[in-house]
This record gives C-alpha cells, structure tokens and sequence, in this order.
C-alpha cells in the first residue's frame, strides 16, 4: 500500500494502469499452510450454509443419540462454566463420521466461546502450532481432528501446553540458541480420533475427559434422517426415514448423504414426499442394499467366503487380496459389519459369519469358523 505525501498523490506510470486494469477486483488470500478454522459461536458462516452447517447440531437439545454421553458432557460444561474455568482437556474417538467435529461445536457453543478447528496433519511443525495456541482467547476451544497423527515433536511441544500453560519455543542456532517460553491463555483442547490405539500414552494421559461416540441405532438415524429432511425442505414418511436409517450404516453422516441423494431422485421424479417405496428404489439404485451394505462391503465379505474359505484371514491378507489399506478396512469397513454380525474378529484373524454368507446368496466350505455356534472371540 502506498502512503500519499503531502505534496500530492504521486501520478502512477502507464505500465501500472496496464497492469492495474487487467487485475481482479477481488482476490482472497489463501490461509496460511497449517491454519485453523475459527467459528464464531453465534454465527454461521456464509460459505458452508447449505452444506453441513445447516444441518450440524449446535446445542445438546438438537443432537440425537449419544444419550448418555450428552448427560456427562453437559455435567462437565456446566460445572467449568458455573467456576468460570475453561471445560478440561477432552478426547473423542469413535469411527469416522459419528460427529466428533460436530460435538466439538457444541461443546464451544454451550460454553459461549470461539472455536478453532484444524487437523493433526496439517500441525507440521512446532511454529504451526503456537499460531494456533497464540491465537486463543480465554477458555477457548482448540479442535484437533486426528489427533493421532500428530509428529512426535508436535505433540511434545503439546504437553506443556497441557499442562503448565506454555509453549516452549527455540530462537537461534548453535552456540546463540535459546529457548523462549510463552504463556497461553486458560484454553480447552479437543482430540478427536478414530484411532485411540495410535495414541501415545503420555498424550492419552493428559486429557481428563475421555469418551467414545458408538454407531448409532436405526431409529435414532431415521430421526436424524427426518431433521435433515426437514432441513433440505423435503417432506419425508416416518416409513421412509426408517428406511434411510437402517440402510446408513450406523453413521450420521452417512444417513445425511444417503438423505440428500434420495432427495434428488425424489425431486426429479416429481414426488413432493420420500415415502418408503421411493427411498427403497433411490437406495437400490445407489447400491445400497436392505442391509446397509455397499459394494466394497460385500466385495470384502465376497472375499474371505469365497477367496479364503469363510476366513480366518489376516487383516493384511485381506487388506492387500482387496487392494485397500489395513486402516480403512478397520476404521471405515469393519465397525458396522462387526456390529450387525455379518463379520467376527478372532485370535487368528477375521471371519465371515453364517447371516454374511446368507445375505450374499453363498455357502460357507464345511468347518467354516463362522458356520459354528457358540464361538468364542
């Protein structure tokens, strides 16, 4: 920016009016590589209205499920804010898409302070993190999402933020190298996982507050279902949001895509209503079937019935037969297929069960593992 003296505005040369016309109006700058997101509590931002804000919970009263871990959750927040204390250091884990970020919201929301979002891949190094840890207010909330992939470096430097309250940082090289320490604000820090097993131990030990979101029934997914719906500006049947929820694999986020892509067949077949039939045909058509399974989950089931016998398989020898990575088998796959029966974890590894083979139209080998009763995990 240039400053004007007081003898008068300086005349600017034709080549910078050239270039000065061919510039955008506009232009926003990108964030900084590592930066948060913060979220005013109070506010929406205009960006992402229409898309998940809309539909994300901002108060306990709004989330569905979770009964139980909502009951403690609010104890905690009430009681932080009745000593006008920041909410203790909390982890969430649980598998993808059951709404850790979106806990995290509410938790910021129900305390009445901002909300800074970023991710633990995106935390590089050292200076990354105290720009976010800088930029707290008082009794704010840090959100870091996969936590567990912080660098080991990284989370160091986040114990003593923890739990004395600084960031230590060093200054110089060699011989003139100090260390600088600075005092942060009283702040909360949220850790969400779905990995808690790749949490180190000290790390794990510094939150006060830890608990798990588990996948959700089918009717409390048909409610969700129904808010949503309502949300997009689609009337929706009880028999048709029954018939979203127990095809979206326990997950909420899942129940939400799978509502608004029957919303377009909906809207495209003329209909002012998703009634059952009409989620059911939408559902078929995506690949989704009765039982909440999609291709890759029947192609995973396919495999160890007919590739390995009924299993057990290892998870590695199923992981590189399928050409997927060990990580999304266990986190993405495995939860729901464990949780309604189709597939079993054993010392030897995973098997498919007798209701897995049934589904799919197979027959388990004679002595299948998955074919006894009784089996012992």
């Amino acid at each position: 920016m240039r400053i004007p003296h007081d003898d008068g505005p300086e005349e600017e040369s034709p080549r910078r009016k050239r270039k000065a016309a061919t510039k955008p109006e506009a232009r926003s700058t990108p964030a900084p590589k590592g930066a948060g997101r913060v979220v005013e509590p109070s506010a929406e931002e205009p960006a992402e209205r229409g898309a998940n804000t809309e539909i994300r919970p901002q108060t306990f009263d709004e989330y569905i499920g979770q009964a139980a871990l909502k009951r403690k959750l609010a104890i905690f927040v009430a009681a932080a804010k009745g000593r006008g204390e920041p909410l203790d250091h909390t982890l969430v884990h649980g598998p993808p898409g059951l709404g850790k970020t979106t806990m995290a919201h509410i938790l910021a929301n129900e305390l009445g302070v901002q909300l800074h979002l970023t991710s633990g891949p995106a935390i590089e190094h050292k200076g990354i993190l105290a720009g976010h840890l800088t930029a707290l207010g008082t009794r704010d909330v840090l959100f870091i999402d996969e936590i567990h992939r912080l660098s080991p470096t990284v989370e160091e430097s986040l114990y003593a933020a923890m739990e004395d309250g600084r960031i230590d940082l060093p200054v110089g090289e060699g011989s003139q190298a100090r260390t600088i320490n600075i005092d942060l604000a009283p702040f909360t820090l949220i850790g969400a996982t779905t990995r808690t097993a790749m949490l180190s131990g000290p790390l794990r030990d510094r939150f006060q507050i830890i608990e798990g979101i588990e996948l959700y029934g089918d009717d409390e997914l048909a409610l969700i279902v129904e808010r949503t719906a309502a949300i997009l500006g689609m009337a929706i049947s009880v028999a048709g949001a029954q018939e979203i929820g127990r095809r979206s694999r326990g997950t909420p986020r899942i129940a939400n895509r799978l509502t608004r892509r029957v919303r377009d067949f909906a809207q495209v077949d003329g209909l002012v209503e998703i009634t059952e039939k009409s989620a059911s045909v939408a559902l078929d058509t995506l690949g989704i079937d009765e039982e909440g399974l999609d291709a890759n989950d029947r192609r995973l089931l396919t495999m160890i019935i007919g590739g390995f016998d009924g299993g057990p398989v290892g998870v590695e020898a199923l992981a590189a037969s399928l050409g997927e990575p060990r990580d999304t088998l266990e986190s993405v796959y495995e939860p729901f297929l464990l949780q309604r029966g189709f597939l079993l974890r054993t010392s030897r590894g995973r098997v498919a069960t007798g209701k897995a083979a049934a589904h799919l139209g197979l027959r388990l080998p004679p002595g299948a593992v998955g074919a006894q009763t009784g089996l012992k995990i």
